[in-house]
């Protein structure tokens, strides 16, 4: 009987083929499922930071506001809370829709009228008169709207020249920048004087082509608002990469090309800025021209209602400050669309 080697390794009862175990991927099917969780994951967490945690927060400024309305008293009375001041809206779009169909009733009794006076053969007696309602809320959301357009691109228009002149020559910059830092901090309480009495000695016309109080209003939000957009443009025309520069002289460009072709596209996130802040600066600044010269708008929408006195009276102005809050809000976003716009078809 043979000798058994004890020492010997025991032998595995698994059967050989000679092929090799698949290989474990490690981006198979878990790394792909765990991939798309995390991405779900992020999505859900920025769709909450996005959309939700506003909304939480305006529900409970609504709630607050709501349970503190009643605690307060007033010349006028309580408070009005969320509910009082959407109906002061309400009726602020009624008075709108009533003005027009008023305003259409009297274009078509003007023309019934007119036409009687021909058919009976006294077409010389035909008069057209314009209709000449008070303002409406409406009314006086566009005259804001028109006037701070009017002043925001007089200060653009004046504003971005300098600075780019002012960022690309250290001589000009030290020049201005007195200038730029005592003007800069006036109130617009304080231009809105001279500003008028400029204004009424040399437009005498008796028919002008813009009314007189549009022109103050928008030449007041002009001298307020273009200090953001001549500072920061003035930055970014400085901060301009020297060796871009080299280039355009290497290239011998001239003036007007280096500009376009490379100070521009560099300066225009500052510029942009710029605009955002004077556009921003602008509005707050009209609201408080128009409520102080009694301009029409807005301001003058607020101070009227207050003057009023009248149990609607503080709804109403409340309303209006929400609506001049998100006027200002969609202005600001407005701008941002167009920087992007203008930033992607300016990249260098």
């Amino acid at each position: 009987m043979p000798a058994v080697d004890e020492t010997a390794a025991p032998t595995d009862p698994t059967p050989t083929t000679g092929v090799s175990p698949p290989a474990v991927d490690p981006n198979g099917p878990a790394s792909t499922s765990t991939k798309t969780s995390f991405v779900n994951a992020k999505r859900v967490k920025s769709l909450g930071r996005v959309v939700v945690a506003p909304l939480v927060g305006i529900v409970a400024f609504l709630l607050l506001w709501a349970a503190l309305a009643p605690q307060v008293q007033t010349s006028l009375g309580e408070l009005p809370g969320p509910s009082a001041v959407l109906d002061a809206g309400v009726g602020l779009y009624d008075d709108w829709q009533a003005a027009g169909d008023a305003e259409s009733q009297f274009y078509a009794d003007q023309d019934a009228r007119n036409a009687n006076l021909v058919a009976e053969g006294r077409g010389d007696e035909v008069q057209n008169f314009s209709y000449s309602g008070p303002p409406t809320f409406v009314d006086q959301i566009w005259t804001s709207l028109r006037t701070v357009g009017l002043g925001f691109l007089i200060g653009s228009l004046i504003a971005i020249p300098l600075g780019l002149i002012s960022g690309l020559s250290p001589w000009f910059r030290a020049a201005i920048n007195p200038l730029v830092q005592i003007f800069k901090p006036v109130s617009p309480l304080a231009w809105l004087p001279i500003v008028t009495m400029v204004i009424a000695a040399t437009m005498t016309s008796p028919d002008p082509i813009l009314p007189k109080s549009f022109v103050i209003s928008a030449l007041v939000v002009s001298l307020n608002s273009l200090w953001p957009t001549l500072i920061n443009t003035s930055v970014g025309a400085a901060s301009v990469d020297k060796d871009l520069l080299n280039v355009g002289k290497v290239l011998r460009l001239g003036w007007f090309t280096k500009l376009r072709k490379l100070v521009l596209p560099s300066a225009l996130p500052y510029i942009f800025t710029g605009l955002r802040l004077s556009l921003g600066v602008g509005w707050m600044v009209l609201i408080a021209a128009e409520m102080l010269a009694q301009n029409p708008g807005l301001g003058k929408f607020v101070w009227d209602e207050f003057q009023n006195g009248s149990s609607e009276s503080l709804a109403r102005i409340m309303f209006a400050v929400f609506v001049i809050g998100i006027i200002g809000f969609i202005l600001d976003k407005l701008m941002s669309m167009l920087e992007r716009i203008v930033s992607r078809n300016h990249a260098i």
